[in-house]
């Protein structure tokens, strides 16, 4: 007998309902009728996914608009708004606010997130140190990946470089970097590369975030990407300019990207509120159009990016809320587009930060269900999960909303 078999549920977009049984960590089996276990579940029929995967998270500088607050509303005036707080973070401070956030991620059905934090002299590893203890107490719930990152700069800032090297030293999973922020970006970017390779890690950059195509540091990454073979392990995140690109200019960084194995990351709530600020009419959106990379086999995903601070004051970590506003920025609406961004906020970053799963015999019992049809129904209604689970663990559970209609009303 399994331990658990959950009734009446759809694996994915499938039309017919079946049963699962879980035992222990694994399922054990999925079919019609399984029988009983010593513990029921009725699913009604919900979608089951693997869960939602952030590919691009801040924890270390999330919810401190108590701290800063961006007076031009601009990417610099974040930069800096936030390099002053960073003078009174503490490693207990970050801890914090970092549950907090991760705590809302968990009950959004988000159970792998990639959170990039930031390293300098200034904060030393304190950050690191933080966000590497939450990865541990978190553990029951989600998994997640730390990605070390140059926020201010790296040439330009003496002493950066052995703190990122300790960093990766002491357990970061991947390497970041930020050019737009460097003295000498081509510098940054080779010096970023040869470390990845030599801790044989992957990297994840922050790039080109404004709206002049007429430059780019993109074809040095990719550049640098092929020649140090590591196509498939590098990823772009804002990249905005490319919504400011004509088609003939963007399908070329199209071919670019495919032809690299560069992923991109874009990040639709933070994107939108900082470009264009220049602008007192026809303000540009600034979000690259990432469905069109997806349609031509590029791995694309949508993600969260800052919540509650200078760089974006909004954020509750859904990432069907996140997909509804990329998809509402680019006029997706059909049924392809709107399941093209469903698979940036699950499928895709699941490849992106190499934490596919499944659901199938033998498989982690790792997922969550979802009271929606289809991915495009996800999407376009902002479903929220019902409940789900991790390594045959109930994590979360939002108890289904009720109407008090009168009597005679014809409510339910």
């Amino acid at each position: 007998m399994s331990a658990l078999v959950i009734r009446n549920v759809r694996i994915g977009n499938a039309a017919r309902t079946v049963d699962m049984a879980v035992s222990g960590d694994r399922i054990s089996a999925i079919g019609p009728d399984l029988g009983s276990g010593a513990t029921t579940l009725e699913g009604r029929g919900a979608m089951l996914i693997p869960g939602f995967v952030e590919s691009h998270l801040h924890l270390d500088k999330a919810c401190i608009l108590d701290k800063c607050h961006n007076q031009t509303g601009t990417l610099e005036g974040a930069i800096a708004s936030v390099g002053e707080a960073k003078k009174s973070f503490t490693r207990a401070d970050i801890h914090a606010r970092g549950a907090k956030v991760l705590e809302k991620a968990v009950v959004q059905g988000t159970n792998a997130i990639r959170t990039h934090v930031e390293i300098d002299p200034g904060i030393g590893l304190i950050g690191f140190e933080a966000v590497l203890q939450l990865k541990q107490e978190f553990a029951w719930a989600l998994d997640l990946q730390i990605c070390v990152f140059p926020q201010e700069g790296l040439t330009n800032n003496p002493g950066t470089k052995e703190l990122l090297e300790e960093a990766l030293a002491k357990g970061a999973d991947l390497l970041g970097g930020c050019p737009y922020t460097d003295s000498d970006p081509n510098a940054q970017i080779a010096i970023l590369f040869e470390m990845a390779s030599r801790f044989g890690v992957d990297l994840d950059f922050h790039l080109d975030f404004d709206l002049d195509p007429k430059w780019r540091h993109l074809d040095e990454i990719a550049r640098q990407t092929v020649a140090h073979g590591l196509q498939g392990r590098v990823a772009i995140g804002h990249v905005t300019k490319l919504s400011a690109m004509p088609q003939p200019q963007l399908m070329e960084v199209v071919a670019l990207l495919k032809d690299a194995g560069i992923a991109l990351t874009v990040l639709p709530s933070t994107d939108l509120f900082l470009m264009g600020r220049g602008s007192d009419h026809l303000v540009p959106r600034g979000v690259a159009p990432a469905h069109v990379f997806h349609q031509h086999g590029v791995c694309c995903t949508v993600a969260t990016n800052n919540v509650l601070n200078p760089f974006t004051p909004y954020g509750d970590c859904s990432l069907s809320r996140m997909a509804n506003l990329y998809a509402n920025i680019h006029q997706l609406g059909t049924e392809p587009e709107l399941q093209a961004c469903f698979d940036m906020v699950t499928c895709a970053p699941g490849r992106l930060i190499n934490h596919a799963r499944s659901i199938e015999a033998g498989a982690e019992a790792t997922f969550i269900a979802l009271p929606a049809e289809s991915g495009m129904q996800v999407v376009s209604e902002i479903v929220r999960p019902l409940w789900g689970m991790k390594n045959g663990r109930m994590t979360f559970e939002h108890v289904p909303a009720r109407i008090f209609a009168p009597a005679g009303s014809g409510g339910t």
